[in-house]
């Protein structure tokens, strides 16, 4: 730094000085955030979670996808896309969705097995307030990449029911599984799972009462293949109401597949589909 009789600080010093302040101040290409909004991981989070292993900030394992501005914060689309399959010598095991601004940042965490035979989730969720959103992949041999992204939305946690809640309890725990008509053997096949819950996250205040209905949501869900799990997910109040997950999952003969779903209120519910594939001889029978 050049200085001058009076303490006088040279304009180029100035502008310098400037220009690295706009580089911590302006988000950059790619959903780069700026220091303070990094603050909630830096602060503690990524120790609490991670500790100091290392961890690969790249779309190289993973890309994580939300809107840059929501236009629901209570029912925000995510997807999270493999660039990689699942293989016996290498795959994804697990996925850790942070939303680093809501109440609890640790939205979701998801668990893969070989027989996912893509990683890819899709589901909604809701924002807080205008965060990084992080997606945070572990692989079988313990390597972590982090694909992260900016979304620009709020309020989400504390917004009211889109439904009535008396009639989204009468219909509480009813589950659905969709997957295509005949399953294709030794392929990764798409299934949607629909859970009916108000998911409730205990911010939400009654406009009639002014009292806030308890926390009551989606707690744990595992999808299994005869037996064999397949996906599943330790999730919190960060995922909307009525959650909704589309995966994948290979088959490699006809069987049933089933999803059992557990909440807050240690409620049980289950549900299980047929699945017929390509060889089976009662299906092209008919």
């Amino acid at each position: 730094m050049t200085t001058h009789p009076a303490g006088f600080v040279s304009f180029s010093s100035q502008v310098r000085r400037a220009m690295v302040m706009l580089a911590f101040l302006i988000p950059t290409v790619g959903g780069a955030t700026t220091v303070e909004e990094d603050m909630v991981w830096t602060g503690g989070l990524r120790q609490a979670l991670f500790g100091d292993r290392a961890i690969t900030e790249s779309d190289e394992l993973i890309v994580l996808d939300v809107p840059a501005r929501a236009e629901d914060a209570a029912i925000v689309p995510v997807s999270i896309t493999a660039q990689v399959p699942q293989t016996d010598e290498r795959y994804i095991k697990t996925i850790y969705l942070l939303i680093d601004k809501n109440p609890g940042p640790l939205a979701a965490t998801f668990r893969f097995t070989q027989a996912s035979g893509r990683a890819d989730l899709a589901f909604r969720v809701r924002v807080n307030a205008y965060s990084p959103v992080r997606a945070i992949a572990e692989t079988n041999n313990g390597e972590l990449f982090m694909s992260r992204r900016f979304i620009k939305a709020s309020g989400g946690c504390s917004a009211p029911a889109a439904s009535d809640l008396d009639a989204a309890m009468a219909r509480l725990g009813r589950i659905k599984l969709k997957t295509g008509d005949v399953a294709r053997t030794a392929h990764p096949n798409s299934v949607q799972l629909m859970i009916s819950h108000p998911n409730l996250s205990g911010l939400q205040m009654d406009q009639l009462t002014q009292l806030y209905a308890p926390a009551h949501f989606v707690r744990q869900i595992k999808v299994s293949f005869d037996d064999e799990e397949v996906f599943s997910a330790d999730t919190s109040f960060a995922i909307s109401e009525n959650p909704s997950f589309k995966f994948f999952f290979v088959p490699d003969r006809a069987g049933e597949l089933t999803a059992e779903v557990s909440d807050t209120k240690n409620q049980f519910f289950s549900q299980t589909l047929q699945v017929h594939t390509e060889g089976d001889k009662e299906l092209v029978a008919n």
